[in-house]
């Protein structure tokens, strides 16, 4: 069972020589077997328990291999920490932010100035959902899912040339049906990001824990588990409408994903 099973993650592999040599040394030396994505959910539930400042020990990675090379998706902790900080200030008024983060760790976190000016997070995370512009970077025939030791997977990977590409046709599509607005931003922040990472970089959808829930919910829908899910395709499906102004198939493909992922999304107020 996952730590926290309700996270999906969108993650940039980069070429293992695109780090600096330490990091390199460190990351080569992980075994392609070691359950990091375990490791990092586990030590971010810690957190939340002792309130350990994400800078005290050496960050981990994700790793893969590939054709011979391997490539790396640092956590990225404390980047990560850094931007989730910040959005969650944004939310509260400045009286109150004392009684939820202690000024110790937020101390910490800003101590580590480097963050802020060269430092990147490979990896975003959504909780008990998949935003759509996600399954815009990926095709169909790149999708793997199946079983494991934790559980039911899927899981989408292409390369980062494809996602760039898609992305475009993506942010195009929405601005010439919709103009400029929160969703067109949206995919806009989105190609921004990729833009950051080496060009033979691999980009990866995980949908994590929630392939277990969205297996249990289809199959009490009647249908064949995730293998019935046709995310990717629903998207794809709602942008080719976009991009050719034919509203109803564009309404179609998005109500398909947006039915599905809500039964997803309603467990969280269930649990």
């Amino acid at each position: 069972m996952r730590p926290t099973p309700y996270v999906a993650s969108l993650r940039i592999y980069e070429p293992i020589d695109s780090f600096a040599p330490s990091d390199q040394l460190r990351w080569s030396q992980i075994a392609i077997t070691s359950p990091t994505g375990w490791d990092e959910q586990h030590r971010a539930l810690t957190r939340t328990i002792n309130s350990e400042p994400p800078a005290l020990k050496p960050d981990g990675a994700h790793v893969l291999d590939h054709e011979g090379k391997r490539y790396v998706a640092p956590w990225s902790t404390t980047a990560r920490c850094w931007a989730a900080l910040d959005d969650f200030k944004s939310t509260l008024p400045p009286s109150v932010i004392k009684f939820f983060i202690p000024q110790t760790i937020e101390d910490s976190i800003r101590s580590s100035t480097e963050i802020v000016e060269d430092k990147v997070s490979h990896i975003l995370t959504c909780t008990w959902n998949i935003p759509p512009r996600w399954f815009s970077l990926f095709r169909p025939d790149e999708r793997m899912r199946g079983e494991n030791d934790d559980g039911y997977f899927t899981i989408m990977r292409t390369s980062i040339a494809n996602a760039k590409q898609r992305a475009s046709f993506t942010h195009d599509a929405v601005l010439n049906a919709f103009g400029s607005g929160q969703v067109e931003g949206e995919v806009a922040d989105l190609i921004d990001w990729l833009e950051i990472f080496d060009t033979a970089s691999i980009v990866e959808l995980d949908y994590g824990g929630l392939a277990i829930y969205l297996n249990n919910l289809l199959i009490e829908n009647g249908e064949a588990g995730l293998d019935a899910d046709t995310s990717i395709e629903d998207v794809n499906s709602s942008i080719a409408g976009l991009a050719s102004g034919d509203g109803s198939l564009a309404g179609r493909g998005y109500e398909r994903l947006v039915s599905r992922w809500r039964k997803v999304a309603a467990l969280e107020s269930a649990t």
